[in-house]
């Protein structure tokens, strides 16, 4: 069974990173997967800082919170643990389009940090759930176009990141519902429709 997944992930990944190679996404995929986007996250935290009011200040808070420890447990703990060893060094033929880098593959940790702001940023402004969602698809998706992970790495790296993200609010909700500062605008679990049968329930 793991090898009949290693060669649906490894065609699937040639699809990704060869068959719809063309020169556009060759000059934008890079720019989107690379370290010269923190210049518009950081312009949109402080965006949100200033602008955003009590529920745009307790978002940054919570979403920097949350990409750093889904940052370190992924990049530190489940990598390490995984150890799975990128494309880009263990595939011929790959399109590298950005460094390799030194990390091990599997999951995700691009993938894992912006599905995780995605969840956050999506249960505060949930008209923007699905644009912010189909961001961190994309942004997942620059990974494997450019030559660093497999399409299972992205795959499994947006779903711990929206597990994790999802976490941190149901932790935050517990520890601060009665706190009005710092309480959020409705339970997480609100997001599901038997979430909300439980709140109409207990009014």
């Amino acid at each position: 069974m793991a090898d009949i997944l290693y060669h649906i992930d490894l065609w699937l990944f040639r699809v990704g990173n060869q068959s719809f190679a063309n020169p556009v996404f060759d000059i934008l995929l890079p720019i989107l997967t690379n370290n010269y986007m923190l210049v518009p996250y950081a312009l949109i935290l402080a965006l949100l800082l200033w602008k955003g009011g009590r529920n745009g200040r307790i978002a940054v808070l919570l979403v920097l919170l949350t990409v750093v420890l889904a940052d370190r447990l992924n990049s530190e703990i489940i990598k390490e643990l995984v150890g799975r060893i990128r494309p880009c060094r263990a595939v011929e033929g790959v399109r590298l389009l950005v460094a390799c880098g030194a990390g091990k593959s599997f999951p995700s940790t691009h993938a894992v940090n912006n599905a995780a702001a995605a969840m956050i940023f999506g249960f505060f402004y949930r008209k923007a759930a699905g644009y912010l969602a189909a961001f961190a698809a994309l942004i997942a998706y620059t990974r494997v176009y450019c030559g660093v992970h497999y399409p299972f790495d992205v795959l499994a790296g947006m779903a711990e990141g929206a597990l994790i993200g999802f976490m941190m609010l149901v932790g935050w909700h517990a520890a601060f519902s009665r706190v009005p500062k710092l309480a959020l605008p409705i339970s997480p679990f609100e997001l599901f429709p038997w979430g909300k049968s439980s709140a109409l329930a207990g009014k």
